[in-house]
């Protein structure tokens, strides 16, 4: 028997990558956007091939994505914020309602999303979060459109 594998495949050269990042915890977004303009830069994606934009905040994030994703013009795209936990409910809505929103951009247009929309109980937590998350949406991004982009052919 032979079974075929598709192993991960982490190059980016050729990719064209979105990023949307919410300017709601300003200083986070930066450091997630850092992480991950530098990570798909060592992947090989050309900065011609990003495009960058920003919303006021993380419910806007998923409107901007479809946008994105339904021009036809992008293999991927990041969604980049952070959701701090505060005094009130509207945490749990902002944090639920933001994630959903991505995965039903993604769900829909088939253009693969990499949420790194930091949900944390308080700044300190983010800031040691944003630099690797931000790399790490770079790598699920270009992964998940290479996977995609092998699978369409597979079942060709």
């Amino acid at each position: 028997m032979s079974i075929r594998e598709l192993e991960p495949d982490l190059t980016g050269k050729g990719l064209r990558v979105g990023v949307v990042q919410s300017r709601f915890n300003e200083d986070i977004g930066e450091g997630l956007r850092s992480g991950c303009l530098a990570e798909l830069a060592r992947l090989g994606v050309a900065d011609a091939d990003i495009t960058f934009t920003t919303v006021p905040g993380a419910l806007e994030l998923p409107l901007a994505l479809q946008v994105m994703a339904q021009s036809g013009r992008f293999d991927a795209l990041v969604a980049l914020g952070a959701v701090i936990r505060g005094e009130t409910y509207h945490f749990e809505i902002v944090s639920n309602e933001s994630a959903r929103g991505i995965t039903d951009v993604q769900l829909n247009t088939g253009i693969p999303i990499a949420n790194a929309v930091l949900t944390t109980e308080n700044d300190d937590q983010a800031l040691v979060r944003m630099a690797q998350k931000g790399a790490e949406a770079a790598q699920a991004a270009i992964e998940m459109a290479n996977l995609t982009n092998a699978l369409l052919k597979a079942v060709k």
